[in-house]
């Protein structure tokens, strides 16, 4: 039974306990929240949270900690306890053993100098804020190299190659286009951004799935996760819209369902950039923990409660559902 036919949704928050949530990422907590409870006229789907810890020379148990509880005291509730993706390497190896053996993912022993000079030598430069793609080095072999890494073959486009649609999912209206795949150009529908396509091979090239320190890579953990635990629809914030045509592949090569996705907006510090851990974004101050979701809810558009931020949380999350069915118009 799809899961459309069955009028189910489920989603997920998945931060990295990197350390505590901040006022960014509290948004994309409460968006996903809110699409959750917003679905089927706010009777609503399943919300869970995923610890995103499969980096964890970066990670602490502290921090994960932290994040459970800055969202319990936002009056965030997983669903279901946490999973822990520190827990689950056995599934990313039957993953990657699974496209190996389908010939979709091979060993690299290319490092980040190798490619940086591969690149050098035919004149291409790096721009800022912008990786170059992986340029193949070791597609058809090591060339004696020791492998390092696993990287995923991605597509190459074939002559009068037929796109390749997916089911629509949970909420996606009957027979509209979830995501369409031809050769490494993918193309799929963003409930917020509308229309987006990706040539993977010209963007990013050969992707890691393990990483040369043997740690696993974000895109083949969050898509064998994603399914493991029947996502429906991502929610999450705009600086990760640049994954989802990858994703998307490895979906199609695991024969893994693909989720509708909705990006949210960015929160920008004083300097202009987005606000990270990385750049120095303060913890999310708690003392008032109604505002501060009245705060992100003002990012994603939803105008505050009649009485201001002295309303308590159940309010402040009530009135906030129910704007959200007004902007995306959750049904089954």
């Amino acid at each position: 039974m799809s899961a459309r036919s069955s009028g189910r949704y489920v989603g997920r928050f998945a931060p990295s306990p990197t350390g505590p949530l901040h006022a960014g990422s509290l948004v994309a907590a409460l968006a996903s929240w809110l699409d959750a409870r917003a679905f089927n006229d706010g009777r609503g789907g399943r919300w869970l949270v995923r610890i995103e810890d499969v980096d964890t020379p970066r990670c602490s148990q502290a921090a994960a900690e932290t994040i459970l509880g800055q969202l319990a005291a936002c009056g965030l509730h997983p669903d279901a306890p946490p999973v822990w993706q520190s827990t689950r390497s056995r599934h990313y190896q039957a993953a990657l053993d699974a496209l190996v053996a389908a010939g979709q993912a091979y060993p690299c022993g290319c490092s980040r100098k190798d490619i940086k000079q591969a690149h050098a030598a035919v004149g291409h430069a790096r721009e800022r804020h912008a990786a170059l793609p992986y340029p193949g080095t070791c597609r058809a072999g090591l060339g004696g190299k020791a492998a390092r890494s696993w990287r995923f073959a991605v597509p190459r486009r074939q002559p009068q190659a037929q796109a390749i649609m997916t089911e629509p999912s949970a909420t996606q209206s009957q027979g509209a286009l979830t995501a369409a795949v031809e050769g490494p150009q993918v193309c799929w529908h963003d409930r917020r951004l509308g229309q987006q396509h990706q040539d993977v091979a010209a963007d990013v090239g050969d992707f890691v799935l393990r990483r040369a320190d043997h740690l696993w890579a974000y895109q083949l953990a969050v898509v064998v996760d994603d399914a493991d635990q029947g996502i429906t629809d991502v929610v999450r914030g705009e600086d990760l819209c640049d994954n989802t045509a990858r994703q998307i592949l490895l979906q199609k090569a695991l024969g893994l369902p693909t989720p509708r996705y909705l990006h949210t907006p960015i929160v920008y510090g004083p300097n202009g950039e987005k606000l990270s851990k990385q750049n120095g974004a303060h913890p999310l101050d708690l003392g008032a923990p109604a505002a501060a979701l009245i705060d992100a809810a003002n990012v994603l558009g939803i105008q505050s409660p009649e009485a201001g931020r002295n309303n308590l949380i159940p309010d402040v999350l009530s009135h906030c559902v129910k704007a959200w069915r007004r902007t995306y118009n959750q049904t089954t």
